[in-house]
C-alpha cells in the first residue's frame, strides 16, 4: 500500500539532498508507486551539458528514475531525446521518502555508472565519500552505503542489472 497520494501521471517534485542541503530539485512525472519502488520520468534537469568523460548528460536526455523506500540506492536510466539508451547512473542514497507530491532522497556521495552495452562499469566519487565524514558520524549508514554500491556493481558486472527494474 502506498503512503503517497499522487497517482501515476501526476507531477511530483524530486528533491536531492546532500550534506543537509538541497542539491537540486526538479519536476518529474510519476510512473509507478507500488509502495516500495517509486519510478518517475524527467528531462535532464541541468542547465548545461555535463560531460563526465565517459558519458554526457545534455538537454533532451530523458531520465527514468527508480527509487526505493527499502534500498540504499536509486537507479536512473538515461536515454537520448530519440530514445537511444546511454546507460544507468546510480546514486547511493538513504531509502527514499515520498509524501504528497514530494520525493526526497539523501545522496551519500557514492555513485555507479553502467554503460548501455555493459562494457563500462565504474564506481564514482569514492574520494568524496571518504571525505564526507559519514563513516565517523553514522557508521551504520556508511556500511549500508558501501554494501549498496557493492551490490549494484556485482549486478552490473554479472549482466543482471536490468532485473532491478522489472
Amino acid at each position: 500500500m502506498s503512503v503517497n497520494s499522487a497517482e501515476p501521471g501526476a507531477m511530483v517534485d524530486v528533491v536531492l539532498v546532500k550534506g543537509g542541503r538541497t542539491k537540486i530539485g526538479y519536476p518529474a512525472e510519476l510512473l509507478l508507486d507500488d509502495g516500495t519502488r517509486i519510478t518517475v520520468r524527467a528531462p535532464w534537469a541541468g542547465d548545461e551539458t555535463r560531460d563526465f568523460g565517459f558519458v554526457r548528460f545534455e538537454r533532451g536526455d530523458v531520465f527514468t528514475e527508480h527509487y526505493w523506500r527499502d534500498r540504499w540506492y536509486s537507479v536512473k536510466e538515461v536515454r537520448t531525446a530519440d530514445g537511444t539508451l546511454k546507460g544507468w547512473y546510480c546514486d547511493i542514497t538513504r531509502p527514499a521518502a515520498f509524501s504528497g507530491t514530494e520525493l526526497v532522497v539523501e545522496d551519500l556521495d557514492l555513485d555507479l555508472w553502467r554503460s548501455a552495452d555493459g562494457t563500462d562499469v565504474r564506481r564514482l566519487d569514492e574520494d568524496e565519500f571518504e571525505e564526507s565524514g559519514l563513516k565517523e558520524r553514522d557508521p551504520q549508514a556508511a556500511a549500508a552505503a558501501v554494501a549498496a554500491l557493492d551490490e549494484l556493481e556485482a549486478l552490473a558486472l554479472k549482466g543482471d542489472f536490468e532485473s532491478l527494474l522489472t
